[in-house]
């Protein structure tokens, strides 16, 4: 198999969550205490009941559509539950979920091996990013503060394009973007469910990482957990670290 392209998911492949799901909190009450500051009338109590509400309606919709509204959306629909007319491009939603971002992003480390392999890959292959992330302003920051840009010709984070693995527009918009077909691209992600299924569902070659939790499997997440009925799905090849990938690649 001739390989072009190597597409990876960004959360947990190259860019962990430390300490799995302990952000969520924390960011949570940064978006409420910027609101506060700016004359919304809640408490956090009540603002964290309507805020799952609405993300799990949004995340239920997900699974049947494939869509991805932005962060936005889920501030403001929030935020009309309570009386406060505030569109998905108000300063005020803005803000709220900068707010959050930049919490989030205290949360975020680079995997140890991320950027020596991706020295090793560039020039010899066209390398991407399909990431599910509904604050794609954010991405823009991590890939900032972690020097990610340099590497990647296209970075396709469904936020932007409000599709989201495993829907296959999301993979087939990465991959006109590098001008490869799919037969001759690669797709490394550690979530069966989106990433092994998606990249299959257009003909691309799947990548498993496996990666460690000790988060409970019913616990709170900010990254949709997909539904156990797709854990199982076989990908071509599993690796535990991304050093592994280099030799997968070598037999290619």
């Amino acid at each position: 198999m001739q390989v072009d392209a190597v597409l990876f998911d960004l959360f947990n492949t190259l860019v962990l969550l430390e300490n799995d799901d302990a952000f969520y909190l924390p960011s949570l009450k940064k978006l409420h205490k910027f609101l506060a500051k700016n004359g919304v009338n809640v408490s956090f109590k009540d603002f964290k009941r309507v805020y799952f509400e609405v993300r799990d309606k949004l995340y239920a919709e997900a699974e049947r559509n494939l869509e991805e509204p932005h962060f936005n959306v889920r501030i403001s629909q929030t935020l009309q539950r309570f009386g406060y007319n505030f569109g998905v491009s108000d300063p005020i939603v803005v803000g709220a979920t900068e707010a959050f971002c930049d919490e989030f992003m205290r949360y975020m480390c680079l995997d140890k091996d991320a950027v020596s392999v991706l020295q090793k890959l560039r020039g010899k292959y066209k390398l991407g990013v399909i990431s599910n992330f509904a604050i794609p302003e954010c991405v823009e920051k991590l890939f900032d503060k972690f020097g990610l840009k340099e590497f990647f010709e296209t970075v396709v984070i469904s936020g932007s394009v409000n599709k989201r693995k495993p829907s296959p527009e999301i993979f087939e918009k990465a991959l006109r973007a590098l001008g490869v077909d799919a037969s001759k691209a690669v797709f490394v992600g550690d979530t069966p469910s989106m990433d092994v299924k998606g990249a299959r569902n257009v003909g691309i070659k799947s990548v498993l990482i496996k990666r460690k939790t000790s988060a409970p499997p019913d616990s709170i997440s900010f990254v949709y957990k997909p539904p156990e009925e797709d854990a199982n799905i076989e990908p071509d090849n599993i690796i535990n670290s991304l050093r592994e990938l280099l030799l997968i690649l070598e037999d290619c």
